[in-house]
């Protein structure tokens, strides 16, 4: 967020402009044994909502996305192999309403739709991407 705080005067002097911020769904419901982590996040979300009190009149949007765990290379895990680690698998799996990580792929749509034009009546949000893992009114 630091980069983007620097690059508001310019998006400004535009006239318009599109704030896109990751966030966690750690930060939305916390999470055991990662408070700090979990804070940070919560505390990334408010200011993109307090941002985008200010820049509104600029035309520009302010928004957030949170994620839930995403496959990368750093969270991919071998295929199981025995029954115990198949299980654990399934496990971790369970809290999510649609059984499985998600991918950048999930991700994109959303941050390029709302990085859009058409996206330009839409600001102070924070959209959830994580397979049901959380719902929200």
């Amino acid at each position: 967020m630091y980069c983007t705080r620097a690059a508001l005067p310019s998006m400004i002097e535009a006239g318009w402009g599109r704030v896109v911020t990751i966030v966690s769904d750690a930060g939305r419901y916390g999470t055991a044994k990662v408070a700090p982590y979990a804070a940070a996040k919560a505390g990334a979300a408010g200011f993109c909502r307090s941002i985008a009190r200010e820049m509104g009149r600029h035309a520009i949007t302010v928004n957030c996305v949170s994620l839930s765990t995403i496959e990368t290379p750093t969270t991919a895990r071998p295929a199981a192999g025995t029954a115990e680690e198949e299980e654990a698998r399934r496990a971790r799996l369970r809290p999510y309403v649609i059984r499985r990580r998600g991918t950048p792929e999930d991700v994109a749509g959303l941050v390029a739709f709302l990085s859009s034009s058409h996206a330009s009546w839409i600001t102070g949000q924070t959209y959830a991407v994580n397979g049901g893992f959380t719902f929200s009114l």
